[in-house]
């Protein structure tokens, strides 16, 4: 006798068997659907696609760069997110691939081979006796079912006919739908995403771009091609200019995304609340289709976008588009205070040398923005930040257009730049154009900060009658002359010594707390002293310092063919208060870390227009799956399967026995009071 063998299955084989099994069970499904609720209802209390900064001052550096990782800030087109949406498209339809046959196969089924005696275990069942022949029964039960909709098939056996009936075979058909409502759903969202764009870069070769060059400089592989089947882009076109080109971004980079046709921007208009915040903006365009060279003009606005050859152009925000700044700067540094003028772009950059030990050189100079219009809260007394575009108009359809704030106040234009050092170390400054009134003065507001991640810093600069910071600057520059502060220190003793020996000592003293200010600021005059003698020592020296330069103030604006300074009445008050905020602006030049401060002296504006442009052909791939989706919702709750089954056999003597029996998947009220009509038409059939 020869052994018998079994065969088992490889472990490979048990493997993959086993991850068709996961991958096609409901369970898998339903935890993949919970992953994707609670990543989507991150992304609802997360505000999406926001710079850097925003999310490093909400959450701080840490917590920032832990949930970087997980690209919490752009999670609908996370790497881990769309492997989900993926996976649960895969087990989906082995769900569909698995369950419809059975379904379909189970609404078309009559169950008609079900026998007699199991009818009696049926919870809602009828049993009764008819005068009439089994014949005469059968007519009137399925006249009866004709009636009230039901189909049915008739299987006779024996003595007997078996009248099997369904109704609502069409509730199977709303798993199938809803399921495949998913299905269609997710793979529209994933034709929607950067899945498209992000596959040519891991398959495709395409390599994003991380230096600064013009779109015509752009290689090959950081050009995406023209029939992308699904991109969002983002263009910024001037006034005056156009574009054919849209930038995707794409991780640390761009891709160059071509679009099928050209725009031109003729004109960008916007209008504003008496607050000063944007109310509404929109775009005269030109687009030329360079197929048939035929060209036609269309308004983009916020609500009304521009859709042509299967790409829609959303009006997205509004930027500078290259706007010429006329400034004017006084250097920071040494004894001199000539300005000079420097003419520059926004978006570009310009270099200028000082010499003469006022600073390194050359110095390059990167005008970043031109913001016309500032309205700020200068009710609380302190600075204002200067917001981004995106909070601007925000301002379109928030709350801030209708608020009323009386401390809202337009302080005028201002321009953003960065120094940067031969030494490579830069810096952001903003500054306004004009004074603003701060606690009772008129200053001119300097701003500083290390990156865009921090909040500016400011200085206040006083301004002279001319609403200006000249004044000032000749201030600063006269404290680098020893003679000049020779000079103020000795009419300083002389008003203000005691008898014949403290002036030379008082002289001394206001002379070299006045270098030593210009030096070090107040810092160096407090080192010097013990700790328990630093206030004593500052009660002291800061009014002499104030003194002192007031009567500096004195000697500048003699040796400028000035007259000086009137202290009658009232107006001695005010030049106190000038040479108050002078001294305190003084202190803290130490911490502007800039050989050169710049004004704005006028500027020639350009607007741009920030167009988001788009090809979503997943957005009817969703259509159709919510179209799926309501079907197979309505179907599951509104159509009911309801099943009868009636037993007819003929007596030996005269008349018939009938048994029949109903149940349906979901066992209501509703079924139990049908269930009793069904009863009592039978026992009407039957009389």
């Amino acid at each position: 006798m020869k052994p018998a063998f079994v065969t088992r299955p490889s472990s490979s084989r048990r493997l993959g068997s086993d991850v068709f099994e996961l991958l096609g069970s409901m369970r898998f499904a339903v935890s993949l659907l919970v992953f994707i609720c609670v990543a989507s209802l991150i992304g609802t209390v997360v505000q999406q696609n926001q710079p850097a900064s925003a999310y490093i001052d909400q959450f701080g550096p840490f917590w920032f760069a832990l949930l970087d990782k997980f690209s919490i800030w752009h999670i609908y087109n996370s790497w881990w997110f769309l492997l989900i949406m993926g996976f649960l498209v895969v087990s989906t339809t082995l769900c569909l691939i698995r369950n419809s046959p059975r379904f379909i196969k189970d609404a078309q089924s009559f169950r008609e081979y079900v026998r007699a005696g199991s009818l009696k275990s049926f919870h809602h069942r009828v049993e009764a006796r008819s005068a009439a022949s089994a014949g005469e029964n059968r007519e009137r039960v399925q006249q009866w079912l004709r009636s009230q909709g039901y189909k049915y098939k008739v299987r006779e056996e024996g003595d007997g006919v078996m009248i099997a009936a369904k109704k609502g075979g069409a509730n199977r058909l709303g798993y199938i739908f809803a399921h495949a409502a998913i299905v269609v759903i997710c793979v529209g969202g994933l034709l929607d995403s950067e899945l498209p764009v992000r596959l040519q870069v891991w398959l495709g070769g395409k390599q994003p771009i991380t230096e600064n060059m013009l779109i015509s400089e752009v290689p090959a592989s950081g050009r995406l091609p023209a029939s992308n089947p699904s991109f969002r882009a983002n263009m910024l076109v001037p006034e005056g200019s156009q574009s054919s080109s849209g930038i995707v971004s794409v991780d640390n980079g761009v891709l160059v995304q071509p679009l099928p046709f050209t725009l031109k921007l003729n004109k960008f208009l916007v209008e504003y609340y008496s607050t000063g915040m944007p109310s509404s903006f929109k775009s005269e365009v030109e687009v030329t289709d360079p197929e048939t060279g035929k060209s036609f003009n269309r308004t983009i606005e916020v609500n009304e976008p521009l859709r042509f050859k299967g790409v829609t152009v959303y009006q997205s925000s509004f930027d500078d588009g290259g706007s010429t700044l006329h400034l004017v700067g006084y250097p920071l540094a040494g004894a001199k205070a000539q300005p000079f003028t420097l003419d520059g772009t926004v978006g570009k950059s310009a270099e200028i040398s000082l010499g003469g030990g006022a600073g390194p050189s050359p110095l390059q100079i990167e005008f970043s923005g031109l913001r016309v219009i500032n309205v700020e809260d200068l009710g609380g007394g302190g600075e204002p930040q200067p917001k981004a575009m995106a909070e601007h108009v925000a301002a379109v359809t928030g709350s801030a257009a209708g608020a009323k704030n009386e401390n809202l106040r337009n302080v005028g234009p201002s321009v953003q730049y960065r120094i940067i050092g031969g030494d490579g170390q830069a810096h952001e400054f903003t500054t306004y154009m004009l004074p603003m009134e701060l606690d009772g003065s008129s200053v001119f507001l300097a701003g500083v900060r290390n990156s865009s991640a921090e909040p500016y810093r400011y200085i206040r600069i006083p301004a002279d009658a001319d609403h200006s910071v000249a004044e000032f600057m000749n201030l600063r520059a006269a404290l680098a002359e020893p003679a000049l502060v020779q000079q103020a220190a000795a009419r300083f003793a002389r008003k203000n010594e005691g008898g014949p020996i403290q002036q030379p000592l008082l002289e001394k003293a206001a002379q070299g707390a006045l270098e030593t200010f210009h030096k070090t600021g107040f810092d160096g005059i407090i080192e010097r002293v013990p700790e328990q003698d630093r206030q004593k020592v500052l009660e002291f020296a800061v009014p002499m310092i104030q003194l002192s330069l007031a009567e500096l103030r004195d000697i500048v604006r003699e040796r400028s063919g000035l007259p000086a300074v009137n202290r009658e009445g009232g107006k001695g008050q005010e030049a106190d208060r000038w040479v108050q905020m002078s001294l305190l602006a003084l202190a803290n030049l130490p911490d502007y870390p800039a050989p050169v401060f710049l004004t704005l002296k006028g500027f020639d504006q350009v607007e741009a227009s920030v167009f988001q442009v788009a090809r979503s052909p997943g957005k009817n791939t969703v259509y159709l799956g919510c179209l799926f989706l309501v079907i197979g919702v309505f179907s599951m709750f509104y159509i009911r399967d309801r099943r009868i089954w009636v037993w007819i056999k003929q007596q030996e003597q005269d008349g018939s026995e009938l048994l029949a029996a109903m149940t349906s998947q979901k066992r209501t009220l509703d079924f139990n009071h049908e269930f009793e009509r069904f009863k009592e038409a039978l026992a009407r059939l039957t009389t």
